[in-house]
């Protein structure tokens, strides 16, 4: 071990001792303990040539151990996993009838997983609750050896910020460390930030994107994990937020309690709370232990070394292969201390921004950064930015965010690529932007297969993925295999918003903020009219951000309602911050004679609907003098 790591783990261990967890940080109530076990399982004993058949609610319940070949595709894999599961949903079948006699072997041994009195109904509900699980510890192996180069980085930060330093253990959870993994959603990097979350605390468009970088997206993930628990007030919901977002879990919190981390994990039927969410805070307390001690599951392991950089901030344009000669240092070896450049800045199509933070070893180095740019003489700058010629279209795009971002009209695009619906683009389609002139024919699309953009907009619809890079680590199908330690839920809200933008059993709704009657009318296909009629508001009375309304469900119903709603506040937020990035929070303690309105878009500038964001459950009209509130704080986006 290098003089540098010995005195960086020196400093992670004063840390530690500085700034200990607490034991009330991460409460384990006696019913979770199964399922911690069962991660821990799964994370130091089960490899990713093996996995088990266990039951998806109660985790105590392991059926059988089953090996999976290697190199076996996914339909042998499922073919294996779905006789054993096939035969033991039989099993159940059987005992669920009441048999308690005359019992094979194999009846015997699956009946003797269940408490002595467990009735047929549970028996019977456990056939359709049969999942299997891949072993992972392998990959934790390699994930904790690679988190060597990022660690005392990592506890810095969440230290910092108020965050205990036991948070390390999270990517593990996430990405196995690596910050290459991708999944399906386009949730990216050690940390997996979605674009929409990480727009708010980092660079995320198409020149640069800082979620790939683990020291920028640490220091966002310290930022958003100190956030979560600003609103929950328990870090064990603030951890479930980071998976399943902050409105649901509030929504659990008001229905069981703040601190009823049981009955939620057990018993809350929220629609997107699925395995994933369930499972998110007790996985991560099982990695928790794993990393903590792990010696003890993975004797002889070695942390990777550290790498000592040198680094500067631009002070203008850079094209990348003038970083290059002026350095000394491959492209290639660029790109791989650099991963939150876009390949629009190898493809020299951009340069690197002015501002960004260039990172490079030091020992590779014949001095520091700055002395090697200096050396190099004003020629190698460029006064501005290149133009955007070209977007290639992105999942979750649609044509009007392209158009937003790129401050043009969704007309121009339509008429500059001779596109037939502006609804329609297809995932790698090279769209034509106005700065690279009208085609001389019809831009041909990459091959991929079409996608429906407005229906994209309307619900971003996140699913556990398992594919080459890094799937996901709880899938709720119970057949097929889950590959690597990257968790997202299912989710069609934005993950960094706590407001509830669900209908209630009512038919209820709270307005928010840049809402309208009229707003309601076109997401329910009806006459703004008939809405007054229903909440009886005479002609031109406004809605009031805070109180209820009733709705009509007879031509749209609840979800398609819920979709078009979040899909509004969605562009609002995206289109925010693509211009502004949260760099910290402020806090303010009213005084006599203060507005709150006043004081957000005055003094602090930040609109109305990221105030209450911060500020939920706030009564902006009953703020007594002496309540303390919170605004965040803005840097400009490049």
């Amino acid at each position: 071990m290098t003089k540098l790591s010995r005195f960086l783990f020196a400093l992670l261990a004063l840390l530690f001792i500085l700034h200990p967890a607490r034991a009330e940080d991460f409460p384990l109530p006696p019913e979770l303990e199964p399922d911690v076990e069962f991660w821990l399982s799964i994370f130091t004993r089960y490899s990713t040539s093996e996995g088990v058949l266990h039951d998806n609610r109660n985790l105590g319940v392991v059926y059988e151990r089953i090996d999976v070949p290697p190199g076996a595709s996914r339909r042998d894999r499922n073919r294996i996993v779905g006789q054993r599961r096939k035969a033991i949903s039989a099993v159940l079948e059987r005992l669920a009838s009441g048999k308690r006699d005359n019992l094979s072997a194999e009846e015997a041994r699956i009946l003797g997983l269940w408490s002595d009195n467990v009735s047929n109904d549970t028996l019977r509900a456990a056939k359709g609750r049969i999942r299997f699980q891949l072993g992972l510890s392998d990959r934790f192996r390699q994930g904790l050896e690679r988190s060597g180069r990022w660690r005392s980085f990592v506890q810095s930060e969440m230290s910092s910020r108020g965050v205990p330093i036991d948070l390390v253990a999270l990517p593990h959870v996430e990405s196995s460390y690596n910050p290459d993994a991708r999944s399906h959603v386009g949730a990216s990097g050690i940390w997996q930030f979605t674009r929409s979350t990480g727009r708010r605390f980092m660079q995320v468009d198409h020149v640069v994107d800082e979620r790939n970088d683990p020291f920028a997206a640490t220091s966002a993930a310290a930022e958003l994990l100190a956030y979560n628990y600003s609103i929950t007030g328990n870090w064990p919901m603030a951890i479930t937020a980071y998976n399943h977002g902050l409105a649901g879990v509030r929504r659990a919190m008001r229905k069981f309690g703040d601190t009823a981390y049981v009955d939620i994990m057990r018993k809350y039927k929220g629609r997107t709370f699925g395995f994933a969410s369930r499972n998110f805070y007790v996985a991560f307390l099982a990695a928790r232990e794993a990393d903590r001690n792990a010696d003890k599951y993975f004797p002889g392991f070695r942390y990777e070394d550290p790498v000592a950089y040198s680094t500067t901030k631009l002070s203008g344009y850079l094209p990348v292969a003038k970083l290059s000669s002026a350095t000394g240092i491959s492209e290639r070896r660029l790109a791989r201390y650099n991963p939150s450049w876009q390949p629009t800045i190898w493809q020299g199509s951009k340069h690197i921004p002015k501002g960004q933070t260039v990172r490079l070893p030091s020992a590779s180095l014949d001095a520091s950064l700055d002395e090697l740019l200096s050396s190099a003489g004003d020629g190698i700058w460029a006064s501005e930015q290149l133009p955007d010629m070209f977007h290639r279209v992105a999942r979750g795009d649609t044509l009007s965010e392209i158009a937003e971002t790129y401050k043009t009209r969704v007309s121009t695009l339509v008429a500059l690529n001779g596109l037939g619906s502006r609804h329609r683009i297809r995932i790698g389609q090279q769209i034509r932007l106005p700065a690279a002139g009208p085609a001389p024919a019809v831009v041909a699309a990459a091959p991929a297969p079409e996608v429906d953009a407005e229906a994209t907009a309307v619900a971003n619809v996140e699913v556990a993925d398992v594919s080459e890079l890094e799937p996901a680590v709880m899938s709720g199908d119970p057949v097929e295999a889950v590959a690597a330690t990257s968790t997202v839920a299912t989710q069609t809200e934005l993950l960094s918003d706590p407001s509830d933008y669900t209908v209630a059993e009512d038919n209820t709704i709270e307005v928010h903020p840049q809402e309208t009657l009229g707003h309601y009318a076109d997401w329910l296909g009806i006459r703004t009219q008939r809405l007054r009629d229903l909440n009886g508001m005479a002609f031109r009375t406004p809605v009031e951000v805070g109180k209820r309304i009733r709705l009509r469900f007879d031509d749209v119903d609840r979800k398609t309602f819920e979709s078009r709603r979040i899909a509004y506040h969605r562009q609002i937020q995206d289109a925010f911050f693509r211009e502004h990035m949260i760099t910290g929070v402020a806090e303010h303690t009213i005084r006599r004679g203060e507005s709150v309105w006043l004081l957000s878009l005055r003094d602090y500038d930040v609109p109305i609907w990221l105030f209450r964001q911060y500020n939920p459950g706030l009564d902006p009209k009953r703020v007594q003098p002496g309540t303390r509130i919170r605004f965040p704080v803005f840097a400009k986006q490049s």
